[in-house]
């Protein structure tokens, strides 16, 4: 497993602790300027982004077909629905939700929270935060609102997202949700999802996974 800090590689480290399967970790830390992977991720994935997992002789990127491959190939009876049944299409669409519909918003959210922060010419300070303040009005905070209320609801009446038993759906959506509620204005908003995600941060295998992976920015806060 190449796992690099802070980031969605953590919760890989997660699934492998669930399945309880002897895995080893190569360690990547980000650049502290740039915060962007090392150059040296590019020599296992051409990309150079984290996650990537090796298993024999197949080299696999991304989160959701990690999860996938790990679900299907040593988890179909722990951590996946019945192939025949309406949870398995529920399983899929949170697979691909979570970075295809959830995480984009709060992504730039996070780059233009990194754009105010940027040491600009002070004539300058006031444009970009005109700029950001726009986007953030007119955009981005309505995506996000939308989101997370689509996500609030379907766990008002559901203990996880496939219905009544944790999955691999579950492990998959951590991510954008512990990124959500680490803001403080969120998780005070959506008193569900901050429970939800506690919830999660409860379990044995992430605890594990927690203390393998070295420290997160986006897990408990008495962990950071």
């Amino acid at each position: 497993m190449h796992h690099l800090n802070d980031s969605r590689s953590q919760r890989i480290l997660w699934m492998l602790e669930e399945l309880g399967l002897d895995y080893e970790i190569s360690r990547y830390q980000r650049d502290q300027d740039t915060l962007l992977a090392p150059e040296s991720l590019k020599r296992i994935h051409p990309l150079g982004k984290a996650p990537v997992l090796t298993d024999d002789s197949m080299t696999l990127a991304e989160s959701g077909a990690i999860i996938d491959y790990l679900a299907q190939t040593y988890g179909r009876d722990s951590l996946l629905p019945a192939r025949n049944s309406p949870a398995w299409w529920d399983y899929v669409y949170w697979l691909h939700y979570a970075e295809a519909s959830l995480m984009p918003p709060l992504l730039l959210r996070h780059v233009f929270d990194r754009i105010q922060q940027a040491p600009v010419p002070f004539f300058v300070r006031p444009v970009v935060g005109r700029i950001v303040a726009g986007v953030d009005k007119a955009f981005l905070r309505q995506q996000i609102k939308t989101h997370l209320n689509f996500v609030a609801d379907h766990l008002s009446c559901h203990d996880w997202l496939g219905g009544h038993h944790f999955g691999a759906a579950d492990i998959q959506m951590s991510f954008p949700l512990e990124a959500a509620m680490h803001r403080t204005e969120l998780a005070d908003s959506y008193p569900r999802l901050k429970a939800y995600v506690a919830q999660l941060q409860a379990r044995p295998a992430y605890l594990k996974a927690l203390a393998k992976g070295g420290p997160y920015l986006y897990g408990p806060r008495d962990a950071v």
